[in-house]
Order: C-alpha cells, then sequence, then structure tokens
C-alpha cells in the first residue's frame, strides 16, 4: 500500500496586483519613522530580491474558506472521487476567515468544517479540522493523511492550502509587497501500488529562539492610533534560519527516502523569496557536492507572490497541467516538496509520482 496525491486542484484570484500599485504608498520603518528611499527605489529593490512583479487578491466578497471550497471541488474532480467518500478534510490556513471590511479573523467553526459545509457533505464520518503550522501547513496536512492512511484509519483524504493575506497586511509595510491570496487542493488516497507515493518525510520546529521571527504587530505607520494587528516578520532572521536548516532537513528526508540525489526531478518549495529559494537549493546541491540544475526548481512567486501554504499545491498543480512552459512531471519522477514558515517550522516530503 502506498500514499499518492490522486486528485490536484487550485484557485488563483483574478485579481492582479502589480509592483507600481504601491507607488503611492507611505513606508515606515518600525520604529514609526519614515522610510528613507523614494518608493520607486523601494519597489526595484523588492523585485530583485524576492523576484516578485506582481501577486494576486481575492475581490471583497470572497473569504479563504471560499476560496478553499473552489480547489477543493477541482481536485475532487481530478480525483474521480465522491466527496461523500472522504475520511478527513484537513485545511491549512494560518488567519481564518477575515471578511473584506472587518478587522477580526474568524475562526468558528473551523475552515474545514465551512468546507465540509460548502461541500454539502452529509458523511458525518467525514472529519474536519484545521492545522496551523505557518507557511509549511499543507505538506504538514499531507504528512497527517499519510499517516491515517498508513495506520488504516483512512483510505480517502482532502489536504487543503488556503490563505487570504491581502485582509492582514499592513499597508505602510514594505513587507506587504510579499503576500497574496490563493488555494491549492490535492485528494490524498490509499493505492495497492507499494512503489510510489510517499517514499518518506520529515517535520521539526525550531521554537527556542525562532518562534516569534513571523508575528502580529501594530502597524508602522504609528500615527494612526490603530488597533488592528498586521502579519510582520524579521526577513533577515528568516533569510538566515531558512538558508541554514531547511538544505539539511532536505537532505535528511531524501537520504531517508532511499532515492539519490541524480534522481530528483523537480523541487517544490514555499514560495516565498527567489532569492532564498535559490540559496536553498544551491545549498542542498552542495552538501551531495553537486551543482544544483538549473530546470529542478519551478517557481511562481513572480506572478502570483506569496500565499503561504497555498504556494506549493498551487505550484504543483500549475506544473501538472503543464501551465509553466519550461516544467512538467512525469509518472516514476521523484520529485521533493519542501517549505518553511512561521513557528518557525520545516518539513519535507520525497515523493514518487
Amino acid at each position: 500500500m502506498s500514499t499518492r496525491i490522486t486528485g490536484v486542484g487550485s484557485y488563483i484570484p483574478k485579481g492582479v496586483a502589480p509592483n507600481d500599485q504601491f507607488q503611492e504608498h507611505t513606508f515606515y520603518n518600525e520604529d514609526g519613522t519614515v522610510f528613507g528611499h523614494e518608493n520607486t527605489v523601494i519597489i526595484e529593490k523588492f523585485k530583485a530580491i524576492t523576484g516578485i512583479s506582481e501577486r494576486r487578491y481575492i475581490t471583497d466578497e470572497k473569504t479563504t474558506s471560499d476560496i478553499a471550497t473552489r480547489a477543493a471541488m477541482k481536485a475532487l474532480k481530478d480525483a474521480d472521487l465522491d466527496q461523500e467518500e472522504l475520511d478527513y478534510i484537513i485545511v491549512a490556513h494560518n488567519y481564518g476567515d477575515v471578511k473584506h471590511g472587518t478587522q477580526q479573523s474568524d475562526t468558528v467553526p473551523s475552515l474545514a468544517s465551512r468546507v465540509k459545509h460548502l461541500l454539502k457533505i452529509k458523511n458525518h464520518r467525514c472529519v474536519a479540522y484545521d492545522i496551523l503550522f505557518g507557511c509549511p501547513g499543507w505538506i504538514e496536512g499531507v504528512i497527517q493523511a499519510h499517516a491515517y492512511i498508513k495506520s488504516g484509519m483512512a483510505k480517502n483524504c482532502l489536504v487543503i492550502g488556503a490563505e487570504t493575506l491581502s485582509r492582514v497586511i499592513d499597508q505602510h509595510d514594505r513587507d506587504s509587497m510579499i503576500y497574496s491570496d490563493g488555494a491549492g487542493a490535492t485528494v490524498i488516497q490509499s493505492t495497492d501500488d507499494d512503489q510510489g507515493g510517499i517514499l518518506a518525510h520529515i517535520s521539526a520546529t525550531f521554537a527556542f529562539d525562532e518562534a516569534h521571527f513571523i508575528y502580529f504587530g501594530e502597524s508602522n505607520n504609528q500615527e494612526l492610533n490603530d488597533a488592528r494587528r498586521y502579519i510582520k516578520m524579521y526577513g533577515r532572521k528568516i533569510y538566515e534560519f531558512a538558508i541554514s536548516n531547511v538544505p539539511g532537513a532536505m537532505k535528511e528526508c531524501l537520504d531517508e527516502s532511499g532515492c539519490d540525489i541524480s534522481e530528483v526531478k523537480k523541487i517544490f518549495i514555499h514560495q516565498a523569496n527567489e532569492k532564498m529559494d535559490e540559496a536553498i537549493i544551491k545549498r542542498f546541491y552542495r552538501l551531495y557536492g553537486e551543482e544544483a540544475p538549473e530546470d529542478v526548481m519551478p517557481m511562481s512567486i513572480n506572478t502570483l507572490g506569496n500565499s503561504s501554504v497555498a504556494t506549493v499545491p498551487t505550484l504543483y498543480d500549475l506544473v501538472l497541467r503543464r501551465q509553466l512552459d519550461e516544467h512538467q512531471v512525469n509518472e516514476g519522477d521523484i520529485i521533493i516538496f519542501a517549505s518553511v514558515g512561521a513557528g518557525m517550522n520545516i518539513n519535507a516530503i520525497v515523493y514518487r509520482v
């Protein structure tokens, strides 16, 4: 028996926010002082570091659970699975449903329960719950689904990563340009084939010094007297943490799988920052004394931005559907899923397609 991804679907918002949309913003430092560069310079440097030229935002009437459901419907159709046969619905997110024009994150009922409701599933033995694990949430959800399947507790699981970060960003913080909205869903099933699917996985949480690298904080514009809290991060600390810890975790996972580095066809890594991801992949290959192949890492961050838990499943869906021209995966290929994010959490999966 193996654990396989049998259906994939995504929801990519149609609302495009290009970098020049931030030309009229007033950016402040953490101490409340106005940032000392023209916005044109800020945007140019931002593009050079992150690779982002535009990002996607949902329309005002939608919420995270809405787009999670849209992605789920596509994944179920792709898997040709009756939704009443689902044993688990696992929704990875971080900020719940935040309706447009409001300040409060709504997490009761869980987003997974909302998705089950919107899918009109009557089967009460289909258990729905949320997972809060930072950006690696979707991968962690897949690992949990795999554990249920291997233990005999489940045969069919729906794992979704969905986030609407446009609702929790501080418009006076330069980091607000990173974040975006999106949803990716996967059907995870047990199959009789024991030669493929999930071959190995690893997860870790670093919280002794790193727990608050990403946090909720006040607006950088202290003149607003704004009681609302926004997503904040210590970007340099996260960058150094990621390039120092993610490559080793990926190597440990690959070694456990029994596969050789030469067998890896694609690495689907969390779309957080283009330069950071490139550095992670280079260091990963150097651990084997190798140089990273030019085409091993598909990227979507340039047009989709960082949608947190949604980046990896969305990227995988795009490649499977051959919507990234230079990338494709085929049956039998060895691929790696990897992510890093708030917690600070790291995880990876080695998977045979």
